[in-house]
């Protein structure tokens, strides 16, 4: 039976709010303006650290660790103030996990904050695997990164579901399949495209080879 790995932000999560806020307590601190959470959405997917450098550029700045340290601190307190999971989501993953689909996680997200959230939303338990942005030296789009997800699964068949170009490159490099998750934060002309987390089940099991 095929495993399937998700990315967090933006597929499993709508966590924009919390990001927003926690960029906007880094920003304060050096006495710069806030910004709006539609501008921050455009800067999620690539990890913490490029979060923060891209908030600070957005002001002419530039972020330094203090502000990284910040950043993380702050987000891992917060991470699952107004987060929330996508509609269809918890009954994807039951449904996935009651087929005999091994399930994780690999994200580029620091991994304490990744596992605060999904214990928050009590998704927790249906992975056997949440590999975060921190877990290993790599972070997607390097296929190591999911590689390492696959290895904690002890599965190399898998498909990756995601809505960032990262995930579908990440896929790609291992020469496996990817699902675009259209609700999410990114964009990219990849097929095939859920339209809705309640697609998920149908399209991992029409997934040939």
């Amino acid at each position: 039976m095929r495993a399937v790995v998700f990315d967090l932000d933006g597929t499993l999560i709508d966590s924009l709010p919390d990001i927003a806020a926690a960029a906007n307590y880094v920003l304060a601190g050096r006495g710069l303006p806030p910004l709006p959470a539609e501008q921050v959405r455009f800067m999620i997917g690539d990890g913490a650290r490029v979060l923060v450098d891209r908030a600070f550029a957005a002001h002419n700045e530039t972020a330094g660790e203090p502000e990284y340290h910040q950043f993380e601190a702050w987000y891992t307190a917060h991470a699952s103030d107004l987060t929330v999971a996508y509609p269809g989501i918890a009954e994807t993953l039951q449904h996935l996990h009651a087929a005999g689909h091994k399930l994780a996680v690999c994200t580029n997200k620091p991994k304490d904050a990744t596992r605060e959230i999904l214990s928050a939303l009590k998704l927790k338990h249906y992975f056997s695997a949440v590999i975060g942005g921190n877990s290993t030296p790599y972070r997607k789009p390097d296929p190591r990164h999911l590689a390492a997800t696959l290895a904690a699964l002890g599965e190399d068949d898998a498909v990756m579901i995601g809505d960032h170009h990262n995930d579908i490159a990440a896929a790609a490099g291992l020469g496996i399949p990817a699902i675009f998750a259209a609700w999410g934060y990114g964009h990219t002309d990849h097929k095939p495209v859920a339209q809705t987390a309640f697609e998920i089940p149908a399209l991992v099991e029409g997934l040939v080879g």
